[in-house]
Formats: structure tokens, C-alpha cells, sequence
């Protein structure tokens, strides 16, 4: 399952700490994702994935522009969007540095335009 961002959702601890319900990945998850300006604690490391209805999110999706202007758009993810790659995907990206996901994206943008 791929976020609108085109992150693993099945990789990410939130998700795998809901489904495994796993206090101690909580905290550390919570520790890592916390830093001088940002606060996470361990009850709000829980994510049903960004694209759930009416799940759990963590508390980042919640206020996420590129989850707000995909789900808004009703795109599968960012590939899919005209502005891609916009300042919003390039925040994210510096955010949780995850190269691998920006190639998935170009793959799925570029195999989209030859369609």
C-alpha cells in the first residue's frame, strides 16, 4: 500500500505499530520522529495509511499538503498530478529522505506519459 507521497505505508512504523500494536516500536518511533521543534509521543505513533477513511493517522497526515491536495484531487498519488513534483513533495522528501520513493514516483509518472 503506497501513500499519496508514494511512501510504503507497510513500512512505516506508525502503521506497523498499530497493526502489531507494539508499545516499545511506539517509543522509539516517537524518540526518532521528535526533535527541537517538533513533538511526537508514543500514543500518537498509530496509522491506518493516509489514504484510510475514517482510520487512525498520525498526527503529521493529518495537516500533510501533499495528502490534503492528493486525496482533494482524487489522485492515486503525485504521480499522477500535473504540478508533480511540486514545493510540497520536495518538503516531504527533505523531510524523510527517502530517495528510493521519488523513483518510484518518476517510474509511475513516466510509464503514465507513455500510456
Amino acid at each position: 500500500m503506497r501513500a499519496y507521497c508514494g511512501l510504503v505505508c507497510t513500512n512505516c512504523p506508525a502503521y506497523v505499530a498499530l497493526r502489531t500494536n507494539d508499545d516499545a516500536l511506539r517509543a522509539r518511533t516517537a524518540q526518532r520522529w521528535s526533535g527541537p521543534n517538533y513533538s511526537v509521543t508514543p500514543e500518537e505513533v498509530n496509522c491506518d495509511g493516509c489514504k484510510s477513511e475514517g482510520g487512525k493517522l498520525f498526527k503529521h497526515c493529518t495537516v500533510c499538503a501533499v495528502r490534503q491536495c492528493c486525496s482533494g484531487k482524487r489522485l492515486e498519488n503525485c504521480a499522477f498530478c500535473n504540478k508533480y513534483p511540486c514545493a510540497d513533495l520536495e518538503q516531504l522528501f527533505k523531510m524523510v529522505g527517502d530517495a528510493e520513493t521519488r523513483i518510484v514516483l518518476n517510474d509511475i509518472r513516466r510509464s503514465q506519459q507513455m500510456a
